[in-house]
């Protein structure tokens, strides 16, 4: 049964999946050698999140999934990832450009979620917050480092971070579920993130010399299961090698 502590340990769960995923295709391509290691390791930061919270998810629905299940025989309309983490990669300013906005958002959404009355939560937060400031300097120092350098690489960013800004709004947006939880102390209301975020990410742009995207559309419904085509592709490929030996053991 999806019930709403369930579908927030989800969503919280399929936002580091999904980006631990797309972090990883970077393995082996990233501009130097360094970054391999270091996106890598944030990657397995973002899984090690991704499996606690998707084992408490699949513990609260009591059908018997583990976290296993839950990440290799869902399809894409059951994920409930934000958009933004489930875009492609890109180039290498595309993917930092994301992983300002992301982690800048997770950052502050974990530091306020280890006060939380779920204990679950309020542990996995507990770890995570340490990691996640990690995520974000690093994110921090590159998109000063590109806008801040070449005629290029200020280009590139600027570009960038217009891809990924149409998805940062769906982060702060509340719904029903969450706002059940909330009332007791369970969840973070989205919106009271949008202030903190937006300060830090407008000083960092600040610092950069650049200036804040123009307003676009926003794009959003991945809460809701309605997400891009580019879920369907990097499910097929995540999830292939379960499917195709089911019950497989190394």
């Amino acid at each position: 049964m999806t019930t709403p502590r369930v579908a927030y340990a989800l969503a919280l769960g399929d936002d580091a999946l999904v980006l631990a995923q797309r972090l990883g295709e970077w393995v082996a391509r990233a501009p130097e050698l360094e970054e391999d290691v270091a996106l890598a390791n944030i990657a397995l930061d973002l899984l090690g999140q991704a499996r606690t919270l998707l084992r408490y998810a699949g513990d609260l629905e009591g059908a018997g999934r583990d976290e296993d299940a839950l990440a290799y025989w869902r399809d894409d309309r059951d994920f409930r990832n934000a958009l933004l983490v489930e875009l492609p990669n890109g180039d290498f300013a595309v993917t930092m450009a994301r992983q300002l906005v992301f982690a800048a958002y997770q950052y502050e959404l974990y530091d306020r979620l280890r006060a939380s009355s779920d204990d679950t939560l309020a542990a996995v937060a507990g770890k995570a917050v340490k990691e996640v400031h990690y995520h974000r300097d690093h994110a921090t120092q590159w998109v000063l480092r590109l806008g801040d350098g070449t005629d290029e690489s200020r280009r590139r960013m600027v570009a960038g971070l217009a891809t990924v800004w149409p998805y940062a709004d769906e982060l702060f947006q509340p719904d029903d579920a969450t706002a059940a939880l909330v009332a007791d102390g369970v969840a973070v209301d989205p919106p009271t993130l949008r202030e903190p975020w937006t300060s830090y990410v407008e000083g960092v742009l600040a610092e950069a010399g650049l200036e804040l995207p123009e307003a676009a559309a926003p794009r959003s419904g991945g809460r809701r299961g309605l997400h891009t085509e580019h879920l369907g592709f990097l499910l097929a490929e995540m999830q292939h090698l379960h499917r195709s030996h089911p019950g497989a053991t190394w």
